[in-house]
């Protein structure tokens, strides 16, 4: 498990979720199963933990445990999946929207930056367009757009202009052509930021993250019973803001309803007011966690 992805927020995020005998309770992003093994860790025997992910090699990892039922696939219709899994409402959702490090660490993934591979970036293989592909077929503007949107890029234009001027000449297919390529617009020296933008943007457009953030939001509201707990790790600002809208106001635009004598309402409360973010020490030991904040929502019990 510690080689597939160290699990960050650990503690913090299963004792979050208050779980207590009896439960159901949902991990939506399984991965090394790291958060999953801690939540059976404190579940008893009647309790009932419900696994997703649309990774074949997360399957992997699941426990030999008659309280866990894996579902492979996105969590972006959780609600239906639960559904049609015989679960209706559940006591706790737990999602840690970070890629895995036996992801980003895996050279033929094409994730990362550092190793010289195929540009794919698909989370699930069976999905029909990698990174290269949407190199390839996006027109300039809508290139600009995603590196903007995705990435927060501030000079996404010029990143727009080098690809489509670069791809008249060879099919940009592999991630050392793609920095090559950037190599005039990387600033010195902290370039492995800027290129850690440039994927995000490529990695979100792939696997239509933002899309299925959102469905999987609306669809853990539906699925939770009154009381239950929802529990996201995020680690960039565009997942965050969405998340931090949700849980404040029910809806990802983050507008707060008023009923008819002027009072806010919303179906969740927050646990924390502000997000936990992880110690130093654990920073420390996993770098990839300094960017990790958990919120916490509860929904509330209806009048």
């Amino acid at each position: 498990m510690s080689e597939y992805h160290t699990p960050v927020l650990l503690k913090e995020s299963v004792s979050a979720l208050a779980i207590h005998d009896g439960g159901i309770y949902v991990d939506v992003t399984f991965g090394g199963g790291g958060h999953s093994r801690e939540i059976l860790s404190q579940m008893g025997e009647k309790s009932r933990l419900i696994v997703f992910d649309r990774d074949p090699d997360a399957i992997l990892n699941a426990p030999d445990d008659k309280r866990l039922i894996f579902i492979n696939n996105n969590f972006r219709f959780v609600h239906n999946h639960l559904k049609n899994a015989g679960y209706g409402e559940v006591d706790g959702i737990l999602a840690d929207l970070g890629v895995s490090s036996h992801q980003f660490d895996t050279e033929e993934r094409g994730f990362s930056f550092r190793f010289d591979a195929k540009l794919d970036m698909r989370m699930n293989p069976l999905t029909k367009m990698g990174a290269a592909e949407i190199l390839e077929s996006y027109e300039e503007e809508a290139l600009s757009k995603m590196f903007w949107e995705l990435g927060e890029v501030d000079n996404s234009r010029k990143v727009a202009k080098f690809i489509c001027k670069a791809r008249e000449n060879e099919k940009i297919e592999t991630t050392y052509q793609l920095n090559h390529i950037l190599e005039p617009l990387t600033p010195k020296p902290n370039g492995h930021k800027y290129l850690a933008k440039i994927y995000q943007a490529l990695r979100i457009e792939v696997n239509g993250e933002m899309r299925a953030l959102e469905g999987f939001l609306t669809g853990a509201l539906k699925a939770l019973k009154p009381g239950g707990r929802l529990a996201v790790i995020t680690y960039h600002s565009l997942e965050d803001r969405m998340v931090k809208n949700f849980m404040r106001s029910g809806n990802t635009e983050g507008k707060i309803e008023k009923d008819f004598y002027g009072k806010q309402e919303s179906p969740l409360k927050l646990v924390f007011k502000k997000p936990v973010l992880p110690a130093e020490s654990e920073i420390a030991s996993n770098t990839r966690a300094r960017s990790a904040k958990l919120r916490v929502a509860e929904k509330i019990e209806e009048e």
